[in-house]
């Protein structure tokens, strides 16, 4: 071998050996790869329905749905991102895909059924009359001949309605973009009453001691749920099996009885 190839062989080894050491020194050195974010999930809500979801003082969201899907995120391993919507147009949100999953005290029905995929009830509920306290309304026939507020798109709309002779007797079906403006109104004298979840009605009542007061009669018996996209299988049977764990290890009882003062979920 030739004294120049030699020395360039030298150089070259050398290089390579310095090359490989930085190598291992950069992979020593190189922070790790942060990890990839959790799986998101999109929580559809009406953000003024106490307790259910909504402001508080700090305009923070809580509630008892919220807390509850917080708990259930958490059990997925998911990350639970909630988005307040136009809740008239809570279908066509679900299946635009701008929102997973419908959480906010929904209620189950037949027609919801043909576009919503539920899961088992989780509460169940029913749809008070609400009056001021001074009011002279005593039964659902007193209604006749007055102005009824309802929140558009609840499921106060159609329970009404099943009772033809009740609502035919009305002066008015007023419709509200949520229950806290109406029962405004019905403080305020604009509303004769008001037809609403029991969870909220009781709730924002209890508040306002001696402005309002509810009726013995009601319009009927119905069943909250979570709400997916029909075809959208794999997250609702997820959701299913951890609001079953949920219910039997007594958390969802714990969180009812921080918003409720008692265990009303459904088992």
């Amino acid at each position: 071998m030739k004294k120049g190839t030699a020395v360039l062989s030298i150089v070259l080894l050398s290089t390579a050996l310095l090359a490989a050491c930085g190598k291992k020194e950069d992979a020593a050195t190189k922070p790790a790869a942060a990890p990839a974010p959790a799986v998101a999930i999109v929580v559809g809500l009406d953000d003024n329905f106490p307790p259910m979801g909504f402001r508080d003082e700090q305009n923070t969201l809580v509630g008892f749905d919220i807390d509850l899907a917080r708990e259930a995120g958490k059990r997925l391993g998911a990350e639970v991102r909630f988005k307040p919507i136009d809740w008239n147009a809570k279908e066509a949100e679900l299946n635009g895909k701008r929102v997973d999953v419908l959480w906010n005290g929904l209620t189950i029905t037949d027609a919801r059924k043909e576009k919503i995929l539920f899961t088992t009830p989780y509460l169940e509920n029913r749809q008070i009359i609400v009056v001021p306290e001074a009011s002279s309304l005593r039964t659902k026939a007193d209604l006749a001949g007055k102005v009824v507020g309802v929140q558009e798109g609840s499921s106060a709309i159609e329970a009404i309605e099943r009772d033809a002779a009740t609502v035919k007797s009305l002066k008015e079906l007023k419709k509200f973009g949520d229950n806290v403006t109406a029962l405004m109104d019905v403080r305020a004298g604009r509303l004769d009453a008001l037809v609403v979840d029991e969870v909220v009605g009781r709730y924002y009542t209890a508040r306002k001691p001696g402005e309002y007061r509810v009726l013995d009669e009601n319009f009927g018996t119905e069943d909250y749920g979570v709400g997916t996209r029909k075809d959208d299988v794999e997250l609702m049977a997820r959701l299913q099996k951890t609001l079953d764990e949920m219910k039997n290890d007594g958390s969802a009882a714990a969180i009812s009885t921080k918003w409720f003062g008692k265990d009303i979920i459904k088992k």
